[in-house]
């Protein structure tokens, strides 16, 4: 794999992979019951709120231009962190940005975060990819 040295990648926190760009943040059931749970509502509550379709599976709905539905601009965090889909806590170590240099350096170029910070080694970059719920669409 290209990425066999490591890549360097710290959060910084600055929100950008949670708003702009539209895209679908995918959840488990678990993970749904979890969200719902932190925000106190059913299941069925949480579906007609904060769940579309338009993706190829369940993900979060986004507002108008694109943020996640929890990402809160005003303090520039989430507002379901703690119980946040894996989805997000693995990014940038999603296989369609591990899938090239090219596509890596394309997402850096809007996260301040990558290609700087942490060292990932190869084996906790495949771990992560391998915790990914849903490779096959991300």
């Amino acid at each position: 794999v290209w990425w066999e040295e490591g890549l360097l990648f710290t959060c910084l926190g600055c929100g950008r992979c949670c708003r702009g760009e539209p895209g679908a943040i995918y959840f488990t059931p678990e993970e749904e019951t979890a969200m719902a749970a932190y925000l106190g509502i059913d299941a069925g509550e949480f579906r007609n709120r904060f769940v579309t379709g338009r993706w190829r599976a369940p993900s979060l709905k986004e507002k108008h231009g694109g943020d996640c539905v929890f990402h809160d601009a005003g303090t520039n965090l989430c507002r379901i962190y703690p119980v946040r889909p894996l989805q997000c806590s693995l990014f940038p170590f999603w296989p369609v940005l591990l899938a090239s240099p090219e596509a890596w350096d394309e997402a850096g170029r809007s996260c301040p975060g990558m290609n700087g910070g942490e060292f990932h080694s190869a084996e906790e970059i495949a771990l992560a990819m391998a915790a990914c719920p849903f490779p096959d669409l991300l």
